[in-house]
């Protein structure tokens, strides 16, 4: 929806409006040649999004108070507001890739919709739209694999390199189905209750011992495990010491 709004009407329109839809604000006047490229890709954008956000223009010239209060300086400028704050923003003609960003951030696309949702239909169907989605593949192999369709969940997982998920499921997959399964299966069964010590005491070990194939997938498996802690967390930077001493 694309709408105009002045002085008069913009705590209705813009401020108040924004506590129940995200609003987008096109500050602009008619003799910025800049605004007249901008709107239409704004008015773009929007569109898309129909019924989810609001994109109001504002003609600076013809609203002073107001673009004094919002701080304009330059135009064009276009500021989003969420429950009557402003949550981003951006000055100047931007690139339509730049603007979808934007929007993107302001409103989830479909398929972000569909990841963040992460029951299996809905992210099968994210990666119908979508095809190279890394978070979606992840997030569906981890399904499967939990329920024990460790081949159809490596599928999804061994094209994607340079995931450190993908990368770890991948490995920890090919490791319980290799000749050490038995073995490491304390660690996996200890990692799924949530005692990452213990899992990955197992696995560094396992690391410093190994000689053969398997020493890359034992290293991606521990990777894996810390990337999904986290940098912060505070197994993070002793394991990362751990291996790198069980690897070299």
């Amino acid at each position: 929806m694309v709408i105009d709004v002045s002085e008069a009407d913009f705590q209705a329109q813009v401020l108040d409006r924004s506590a129940r839809e995200p609003v987008v604000v096109d500050f602009w006047a008619e003799w910025c040649g800049p605004c007249r490229a901008l709107g239409p890709v704004l008015e773009k954008a929007a569109a898309a999004r129909e019924g989810k956000v609001v994109l109001a223009k504002l003609d600076t010239d013809a609203s002073p108070t107001v673009s004094r209060a919002n701080g304009i300086q330059g135009i064009p400028a276009v500021k989003a507001f969420r429950d009557g704050k402003v949550v981003d923003e951006f000055v100047g003609v931007q690139p339509p890739a730049a603007v979808e960003q934007f929007f993107d951030r302001l409103v989830p696309s479909e398929v972000d919709a569909l990841v963040a949702a992460g029951d299996e239909a809905s992210l099968r169907r994210a990666l119908e739209l979508e095809p190279g989605r890394v978070d979606a593949a992840v997030a569906l192999a981890q399904l499967l694999h939990q329920r024990g369709e460790r081949a159809a969940a490596l599928e999804l997982v061994e094209p994607l390199a340079g995931s450190f998920a993908a990368e770890g499921l991948a490995a920890r997959i090919r490791l319980e189905d290799g000749d050490d399964g038995e073995a490491l299966r304390p660690a996996f069964t200890a990692l799924d209750a949530g005692d990452h010590e213990r899992g990955l005491d197992v696995l560094v070990e396992a690391v410093a011992r190994s000689t053969d194939g398997t020493r890359d997938d034992l290293r991606r498996a521990v990777v894996g495990v810390l990337n999904e802690l986290g940098v912060e967390h505070p197994l993070a930077r002793e394991y990362r010491r751990r291996l790198a001493a069980a690897l070299y």
